[in-house]
Protein backbone atom coordinates (compact mmCIF):
# COMPACT_ATOMS: atom_id res chain seq x y z
CA UNK A 1 0.00 0.00 0.00
CA UNK A 2 1.12 3.44 -0.74
CA UNK A 3 1.24 6.08 1.95
CA UNK A 4 0.23 8.82 -0.42
CA UNK A 5 -3.05 9.61 -1.94
CA UNK A 6 -3.96 8.73 -5.47
CA UNK A 7 -3.75 12.44 -6.43
CA UNK A 8 -0.20 12.77 -5.05
CA UNK A 9 0.88 9.58 -6.82
CA UNK A 10 -0.54 10.74 -10.15
CA UNK A 11 1.02 14.20 -9.79
CA UNK A 12 4.48 12.86 -8.92
CA UNK A 13 4.37 10.37 -11.77
CA UNK A 14 3.42 13.09 -14.25
CA UNK A 15 6.16 15.42 -13.06
CA UNK A 16 8.81 12.70 -13.40
CA UNK A 17 7.92 12.01 -16.99
CA UNK A 18 10.00 13.37 -19.85
CA UNK A 19 8.31 16.43 -21.27
CA UNK A 20 6.50 15.83 -24.51
CA UNK A 21 7.83 19.03 -26.13
CA UNK A 22 11.43 20.22 -25.92
CA UNK A 23 11.93 23.88 -25.18
CA UNK A 24 12.94 25.86 -28.24
CA UNK A 25 16.58 26.76 -28.36
CA UNK A 26 17.23 30.45 -28.21
CA UNK A 27 17.38 31.80 -31.73
CA UNK A 28 20.48 33.62 -32.85
CA UNK A 29 19.72 37.31 -33.07
CA UNK A 30 19.62 38.73 -36.54
CA UNK A 31 22.61 40.70 -37.64
CA UNK A 32 22.11 44.42 -37.62
CA UNK A 33 22.08 46.35 -40.84
CA UNK A 34 25.54 47.64 -40.05
CA UNK A 35 26.88 44.08 -39.74
CA UNK A 36 25.40 42.91 -43.03
CA UNK A 37 27.78 42.64 -45.92
CA UNK A 38 27.26 45.21 -48.62
CA UNK A 39 28.31 44.99 -52.23
CA UNK A 40 30.22 48.10 -53.25
CA UNK A 41 29.67 49.26 -56.79
CA UNK A 42 32.81 50.40 -58.61
CA UNK A 43 33.16 54.15 -58.61
CA UNK A 44 33.60 56.11 -61.79
CA UNK A 45 37.20 57.33 -62.07
CA UNK A 46 37.81 61.05 -61.77
CA UNK A 47 38.17 62.94 -65.03
CA UNK A 48 41.68 64.04 -64.04
CA UNK A 49 42.67 60.37 -63.75
CA UNK A 50 41.68 59.48 -67.32
CA UNK A 51 42.40 62.75 -69.18
CA UNK A 52 45.42 65.02 -69.17
CA UNK A 53 43.18 68.13 -69.30
CA UNK A 54 39.53 69.06 -69.21
CA UNK A 55 39.37 71.86 -71.78
CA UNK A 56 39.72 72.40 -75.51
CA UNK A 57 42.06 74.83 -77.21
CA UNK A 58 40.74 77.23 -79.84
CA UNK A 59 42.38 75.11 -82.53
CA UNK A 60 40.65 71.97 -81.26
CA UNK A 61 37.35 73.85 -81.17
CA UNK A 62 37.76 74.76 -84.84
CA UNK A 63 38.56 71.12 -85.59
CA UNK A 64 35.31 70.05 -83.87
CA UNK A 65 33.23 72.52 -85.84
CA UNK A 66 34.84 71.37 -89.07
CA UNK A 67 34.23 67.72 -88.15
CA UNK A 68 30.43 68.13 -88.07
CA UNK A 69 30.36 69.01 -91.78
CA UNK A 70 29.55 65.38 -92.46
CA UNK A 71 26.51 65.46 -90.16
CA UNK A 72 22.96 65.58 -91.45
CA UNK A 73 22.25 68.88 -89.66
CA UNK A 74 25.57 70.64 -90.13
CA UNK A 75 24.50 74.20 -89.31
CA UNK A 76 22.58 73.24 -86.18
CA UNK A 77 25.45 71.17 -84.75
CA UNK A 78 28.13 73.75 -85.55
CA UNK A 79 26.01 76.54 -84.05
CA UNK A 80 25.43 74.46 -80.94
CA UNK A 81 29.17 74.06 -80.41
CA UNK A 82 29.80 77.77 -81.03
CA UNK A 83 27.07 78.99 -78.65
CA UNK A 84 28.12 76.61 -75.85
CA UNK A 85 31.73 77.77 -76.20
CA UNK A 86 31.11 81.51 -76.49
CA UNK A 87 28.90 81.65 -73.41
CA UNK A 88 30.47 78.91 -71.28
CA UNK A 89 27.25 76.95 -71.07
CA UNK A 90 26.71 73.70 -69.23
CA UNK A 91 25.03 71.08 -71.37
CA UNK A 92 21.67 71.47 -69.60
CA UNK A 93 21.86 75.25 -70.03
CA UNK A 94 22.55 74.71 -73.73
CA UNK A 95 19.66 72.31 -74.35
CA UNK A 96 17.26 74.59 -72.43
CA UNK A 97 18.01 77.68 -74.54
CA UNK A 98 14.88 79.31 -75.95
CA UNK A 99 14.48 81.89 -78.68
CA UNK A 100 12.94 84.30 -76.22
CA UNK A 101 16.38 84.60 -74.56
CA UNK A 102 17.85 86.12 -77.74
CA UNK A 103 17.46 89.83 -78.45
CA UNK A 104 18.35 90.12 -82.13
CA UNK A 105 17.92 93.91 -82.09
CA UNK A 106 20.60 94.50 -79.46
CA UNK A 107 22.61 91.30 -80.13
CA UNK A 108 22.30 90.04 -76.57
CA UNK A 109 21.65 86.68 -74.92
CA UNK A 110 19.96 86.34 -71.53
CA UNK A 111 21.88 83.49 -69.90
CA UNK A 112 20.15 81.47 -67.19
CA UNK A 113 22.42 79.39 -64.98
CA UNK A 114 21.76 76.19 -63.05
CA UNK A 115 23.31 75.14 -59.71
CA UNK A 116 22.24 78.49 -58.20
CA UNK A 117 24.54 80.24 -60.64
CA UNK A 118 24.30 83.97 -61.30
CA UNK A 119 22.28 84.88 -64.44
CA UNK A 120 23.73 87.48 -66.79
CA UNK A 121 23.36 89.09 -70.21
CA UNK A 122 26.06 88.30 -72.78
CA UNK A 123 26.83 90.10 -76.03
CA UNK A 124 26.46 88.09 -79.23
CA UNK A 125 29.21 88.56 -81.81
CA UNK A 126 28.46 89.00 -85.50
CA UNK A 127 29.27 85.47 -86.69
CA UNK A 128 27.18 83.94 -83.90
CA UNK A 129 24.29 86.33 -84.54
CA UNK A 130 24.21 85.43 -88.23
CA UNK A 131 24.30 81.72 -87.35
CA UNK A 132 21.37 82.11 -84.95
CA UNK A 133 19.29 84.05 -87.48
CA UNK A 134 19.82 81.31 -90.04
CA UNK A 135 19.04 78.59 -87.52
CA UNK A 136 15.77 80.26 -86.55
CA UNK A 137 14.83 80.83 -90.18
CA UNK A 138 15.51 77.22 -91.22
CA UNK A 139 14.11 75.52 -88.11
CA UNK A 140 11.38 73.07 -89.14
CA UNK A 141 9.13 72.44 -87.33
CA UNK A 142 9.27 75.70 -85.43
CA UNK A 143 9.88 75.44 -81.71
CA UNK A 144 10.35 77.74 -78.72
CA UNK A 145 13.61 75.86 -78.10
CA UNK A 146 16.72 76.93 -79.95
CA UNK A 147 18.22 73.49 -80.60
CA UNK A 148 15.80 70.74 -81.60
CA UNK A 149 15.88 67.25 -83.05
CA UNK A 150 14.42 66.29 -86.43
CA UNK A 151 11.16 65.45 -84.63
CA UNK A 152 10.90 68.95 -83.23
CA UNK A 153 11.66 68.13 -79.60
CA UNK A 154 14.42 69.83 -77.60
CA UNK A 155 17.87 68.30 -77.70
CA UNK A 156 18.88 66.18 -74.73
CA UNK A 157 22.17 66.22 -72.82
CA UNK A 158 22.87 62.67 -73.99
CA UNK A 159 22.26 63.72 -77.60
CA UNK A 160 24.77 66.57 -77.33
CA UNK A 161 27.31 64.24 -75.73
CA UNK A 162 26.97 61.70 -78.56
CA UNK A 163 27.30 64.39 -81.20
CA UNK A 164 30.47 65.79 -79.63
CA UNK A 165 31.99 62.36 -79.10
CA UNK A 166 31.52 61.51 -82.78
CA UNK A 167 32.89 64.89 -83.84
CA UNK A 168 35.94 64.36 -81.64
CA UNK A 169 36.61 61.02 -83.26
CA UNK A 170 36.28 62.48 -86.76
CA UNK A 171 38.55 65.39 -85.80
CA UNK A 172 41.15 62.93 -84.53
CA UNK A 173 41.30 64.30 -80.99
CA UNK A 174 43.48 62.09 -78.74
CA UNK A 175 40.80 62.07 -76.03
CA UNK A 176 37.04 61.67 -75.75
CA UNK A 177 35.33 65.03 -76.22
CA UNK A 178 32.44 65.83 -73.89
CA UNK A 179 30.12 68.88 -73.54
CA UNK A 180 31.66 70.33 -70.37
CA UNK A 181 34.94 70.77 -72.23
CA UNK A 182 33.28 73.62 -74.13
CA UNK A 183 32.54 75.46 -70.87
CA UNK A 184 36.12 74.97 -69.68
CA UNK A 185 37.40 76.07 -73.09
CA UNK A 186 35.49 79.33 -72.68
CA UNK A 187 36.99 79.96 -69.24
CA UNK A 188 40.57 79.31 -70.34
CA UNK A 189 40.21 81.34 -73.54
CA UNK A 190 38.92 84.40 -71.68
CA UNK A 191 41.59 84.03 -68.98
CA UNK A 192 44.28 83.90 -71.65
CA UNK A 193 42.90 87.13 -73.12
CA UNK A 194 43.70 88.81 -69.80
CA UNK A 195 40.23 89.23 -68.28
CA UNK A 196 40.29 89.52 -64.51
CA UNK A 197 38.97 86.78 -62.27
CA UNK A 198 35.97 88.73 -60.95
CA UNK A 199 34.73 89.57 -64.45
CA UNK A 200 35.24 85.97 -65.50
CA UNK A 201 33.31 84.79 -62.44
CA UNK A 202 30.33 86.92 -63.46
CA UNK A 203 30.49 85.79 -67.08
CA UNK A 204 30.48 82.09 -66.16
CA UNK A 205 27.93 82.57 -63.37
CA UNK A 206 30.04 81.03 -60.60
CA UNK A 207 28.70 81.55 -57.08
CA UNK A 208 32.09 80.68 -55.58
CA UNK A 209 35.14 82.40 -57.04
CA UNK A 210 37.24 79.32 -56.23
CA UNK A 211 35.64 77.66 -59.25
CA UNK A 212 36.89 80.53 -61.42
CA UNK A 213 40.44 80.63 -60.10
CA UNK A 214 41.30 77.37 -61.88
CA UNK A 215 41.24 79.22 -65.21
CA UNK A 216 43.50 82.08 -64.17
CA UNK A 217 45.91 79.68 -62.47
CA UNK A 218 46.57 77.82 -65.73
CA UNK A 219 46.52 80.76 -68.12
CA UNK A 220 49.39 80.80 -70.63
CA UNK A 221 50.12 84.48 -70.01
CA UNK A 222 50.59 84.15 -66.26
CA UNK A 223 54.35 83.54 -66.44
CA UNK A 224 55.17 84.96 -69.87
CA UNK A 225 57.44 87.75 -68.50
CA UNK A 226 59.35 85.64 -65.96
CA UNK A 227 62.48 85.30 -68.13
CA UNK A 228 62.42 88.75 -69.68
Amino acid sequence: MYNCSFFDYYTNSFNNRRPLFMAKSQLRPKASLAEKRTVKTPRRPKNADVRSREYLTETELEMLMAAVKGNRYVHRDATMILVAYRHGLRVSELTDLRWEQVDFATAALAVRRIKRGTPSTHPILGDELRALRRLQREQDPKSPFMFTTERGGPFTAAGVARMLERAGEVAGLPFKAHPHMLRHACGFALANKGHDTRALQGYLGHKNIQHTVRYTELTQTRFKNFWR
